[in-house]
C-alpha cells in the first residue's frame, strides 16, 4: 500500500512582512519577525485603549522625575 499523500497546507503570509510563513516560526516567516512581534507585545504596542481611569496612586514610570 502506498504512503498516504500529505494534506496540502495552505500557505499564509507573515503578519509583519508578508513573506510566506515557516512552519518552525508559524505564524511568522522567521525568528526575526517572531522577535519583533514579541518586542511589540512586551513594549505595550498591542493594547486596547480604554476610558477607565488609572488606579488611585498610580504613577507611570515614564512620568516619574529622576
Amino acid at each position: 500500500m502506498p504512503d498516504p499523500v500529505p494534506a496540502r497546507v495552505a500557505t499564509a503570509a507573515c503578519p509583519l512582512c508578508g513573506k510566506p510563513t515557516e512552519a518552525r516560526y508559524r505564524p511568522f516567516c522567521s525568528k526575526r519577525c517572531a522577535d519583533v512581534d514579541l518586542n511589540r507585545w512586551l513594549g505595550g504596542a498591542y493594547r486596547v485603549p480604554t476610558e477607565e481611569p488609572p488606579p488611585e496612586g498610580y504613577v507611570p514610570e515614564a512620568d516619574e522625575e529622576r
